[in-house]
């Protein structure tokens, strides 16, 4: 304790109310069921990604080329999935400085341990197809491999570039609407995973997919719960900003559902041609992944539920023309003020 600190312990019967906000003090107060039993099947359906049956996992079946660009899938997934585990952890300090219900804070406690999965099981499947712990500093072996990496480089920059301006956003954020921009992800993510699964030759890819898609589905779960207790006490400058915020998710979510929009990420003029060559080889091999028509038919899809959520609080939607979706235009968006997540 400093030197400097004034005691009060002396002359008050009870110490001064906290500065909030803190931790502290803590409560367990509960009032919304749901989430208590998201929290129950949080703790049943937990999966260690070590435990997955990656003896059956047999990389050198693939030539080079197949593995380096299997693993740039896996590098650019890592991309949105890696930066998920400290994403959440500031959201779930967040849960407490606000205090929260009990059920709120670990339900978000949940996420952030289920990150922390896919995040690990990015990197495992990573250093098996490359045998190399980084895809930045990994020695390439085939012209494509080249190419990817330099990807790599490239979309490692601009995910630092979102964690600066996420750190600084939170705060300035309530949670309703980290809520909706979270959800944006979720919904999509979901749908994604569920596809990969069933198109997944490998049982490993197939069963970590399951449960990735499992838990995406319980944090979507999570999400519009939170949004159905607080939303109809929405105030009006928040529906604006979750109006932007959805733009904003939809051009930073871009770069792993859909393409990444080149006027919002600061890429090479040869990074979609790239990316597109190793999903071929990828694809050829037998990874799936969802064609350009079906990544655009899911993020349609995705947006226009989300739409359907907000349009029930009279959230006005922006427009996403990317995907045919009218509606109000945003036009200026900062890479060093959004906070979706994937």
């Amino acid at each position: 304790m400093s030197a400097g600190h004034e005691k009060f312990a002396h002359r008050m019967e009870l110490p001064p109310a906290t500065a909030q906000p803190n931790i502290f003090p803590l409560s367990w107060e509960s009032h919304t069921r749901r989430l208590e039993e998201i929290w129950a099947a949080a703790q049943r359906e937990y999966w260690d990604p070590a435990k997955l049956p990656w003896n059956s996992f047999d990389p050198s079946r693939y030539s080079w080329e197949e593995r380096e660009a299997i693993a740039y899938w896996w590098t650019l997934l890592s991309v949105f999935d890696a930066s998920a585990p400290p994403v959440f952890a500031q959201a779930l300090v967040k849960t407490y400085e606000v205090h929260e219900e009990d059920p709120v804070r670990k339900c978000f406690f949940s996420v952030t341990r289920d990150e922390q999965n896919h995040e690990a099981f990015c990197g495992m499947a990573i250093s098996r197809l490359l045998e190399h712990p980084s895809p930045l500093t990994y020695k390439p072996r085939t012209e494509l491999g080249h190419k990817a990496q330099k990807n790599a480089h490239w979309l490692y920059y601009n995910g630092g570039r979102y964690w600066n301006g996420y750190k600084q956003a939170v705060p300035r954020y309530s949670l309703a609407v980290l809520f909706s921009a979270f959800l944006m992800g979720e919904i999509a993510a979901a749908t994604v995973f569920k596809q990969m699964s069933a198109g997944a030759a490998e049982p490993l890819f197939r069963e970590a997919f399951r449960n990735v898609g499992r838990d995406e589905g319980r944090h979507m779960a999570i999400c519009l719960t939170l949004m159905e207790r607080d939303y109809p006490r929405l105030e009006t400058t928040d529906k604006a900003t979750i109006t932007k915020q959805i733009r904003a998710g939809y051009l930073f979510l871009s770069a792993v559902l859909f393409e990444p929009p080149q006027e919002f990420w600061d890429l090479p003029d040869d990074f979609i041609a790239v990316q597109r060559a190793c999903e071929d080889v990828a694809r050829n091999a037998g990874f799936f992944i969802p064609t350009y028509d079906q990544k655009k038919h899911n993020w349609r899809e995705a947006i226009l539920n989300l739409k359907g959520v907000l349009d029930r609080y009279g959230i006005p939607f922006p427009a996403i023309p990317e995907v045919e979706i009218s509606g109000q235009e945003v036009r200026e968006i900062d890479m060093e003020s959004i906070i979706p997540v994937f």
